[in-house]
């Protein structure tokens, strides 16, 4: 039986999830990317509660950009998460790229992130 795209990103993340979690010192920053815009939340697994979040639905990042589903909104967005997050004392965290490959939009959030002082 072949296994489609969605399965096999099912299976991906279900792999990446096993292994990382989130605690209340490092969070986990985890990335859901559609077809049209990226949204990434940063976690804390042990409390179950979302400390910070951002997507390319934000009012003040949708005026900026021409598209949701590009690696121009991805910088933007993971920059965004990055200062809401040192803004709240969080300075480390655990990427969960979500079952996506390193790649890509997924790969430019990350980079921006660490770029506006997140470390992963």
């Amino acid at each position: 039986m072949k296994l489609t795209r969605k399965d096999s990103l099912k299976r991906r993340h279900r792999r990446v999830r096993r292994k990382v979690t989130g605690t209340p010192e490092r969070p986990r920053m985890a990335v859901f990317r559609s077809n049209q815009h990226i949204y990434v939340q940063v976690i804390d697994d042990v409390q179950q509660h979302t400390l910070a979040a951002a997507s390319t639905l934000e009012p003040e990042l949708k005026g900026e950009l021409d598209s949701g589903s590009n690696c121009a909104a991805s910088l933007a967005v993971g920059k965004l998460v990055a200062e809401r997050a040192i803004a709240l004392g969080i300075k480390q965290v655990v990427f969960d790229r979500g079952g996506n490959l390193y790649h890509g939009r997924v790969k430019a959030l990350a980079e921006a992130a660490r770029e506006a002082g997140l470390d992963f």
